[in-house]
């Protein structure tokens, strides 16, 4: 397998074959613990299946990005990639409480979109995770909702380094602020759908008048509902603040931000053989071209 990886993209973590299946899999996967309201069935217990589903989803999500990660670590994760990983989550987890989504101002994914766009989907995926997750024990809040972030902000990171390379200065800077509002819009959307059923309510009667979820009802109906909670309740305020963080803070340190990450992947030459000099520090084989001391 090239450095370039499976995807073709040059990164931190290489995809192979095997763990591009597995991540293609595990987004699926993932969509779908995400909508099934839309495609749940009516049956004569239906008001159970509403009331297991999410609890059986919140105990197998955690395992689905567990495989993901281990997979992805197998496929190359070296210790520089591991040590750049540990700094990027550290700074995130430091940067979301100093929006704390008041009004919507999240700082946590701009820096995201820009490591993945640098890194590669596989660190970008990585990085979502390990974000959100440090986050969470900084702001303490751990709760069922915390997976669903999690995998969220993986394909965010992940779509972040699927982007076309070909693109470079400001032409680059727009695409990655478009990205970065659609990806805030995309968040709100999926982590709405998660949550629907339970802060709307469920309508197992089928009154088209509310805004809850209907099982079994047709998918236009069951979406036109969601679309217009999730607008009233999120899209207008959390999810506009949101898109407006991203695209001011991409806006005005993206390419500042892009270069110094580019800096840290040409200094760290990932995927490098490591060279140990026994009278000094170890090496990487490019640095090893350094004058002497």
């Amino acid at each position: 397998m090239s450095e370039r990886g499976f995807l073709g993209n040059a990164g931190a973590i290489r995809i192979t074959a095997r763990s591009g299946l597995v991540l293609t899999v595990a987004a699926v996967l993932g969509m779908a613990m995400f909508l099934w309201p839309l495609f749940a069935a009516p049956s004569a217990d239906a008001g159970a299946h509403v009331a297991d589903a999410p609890f059986v989803f919140m105990l197998t999500l955690p395992v689905l990005v567990l495989i993901v990660l281990a997979e992805l670590s197998g496929g190359g994760l070296d210790s520089k990639a591991l040590a750049m990983l540990g700094v990027l989550s550290a700074i995130n987890a430091g940067l979301r409480p100093l929006g704390a989504g008041t009004a919507g101002i999240e700082t946590v994914f701009f820096l995201l979109v820009l490591a993945g766009r640098v890194f590669g989907p596989g660190f970008g995926f990585v990085l979502g995770s390990t974000s959100l997750f440090a986050s969470a024990l900084l702001t303490a809040g751990v709760g069922p909702w915390l997976p669903f972030q999690m995998l969220s902000s993986s394909l965010i990171g992940l779509g972040a380094g699927l982007l076309p390379r070909r693109p470079r200065g400001r032409s680059e800077i727009a695409m990655l602020a478009l990205y970065g509002v659609l990806a805030a819009y995309f968040f709100g959307f999926v982590m709405n759908m998660y949550s629907w059923p339970f802060l709307a309510g469920t309508d197992l009667a089928g009154d088209t008048g509310g805004l809850g979820f209907v099982p079994g009802a047709p998918l236009g109906e069951n979406l036109h509902r969601f679309f217009v909670y999730s607008l009233l309740t999120s899209t207008l305020g959390w999810d506009t603040g949101r898109a407006l963080t991203n695209l001011a803070a991409i806006l005005l340190v993206g390419p500042a931000i892009l270069a110094t990450l580019r800096r840290a992947v040409r200094r760290a030459a990932f995927g490098a053989p490591v060279t140990f000099d026994p009278e000094g520090p170890a090496i990487s084989a490019p640095s090893a071209h350094r004058p002497p001391r």
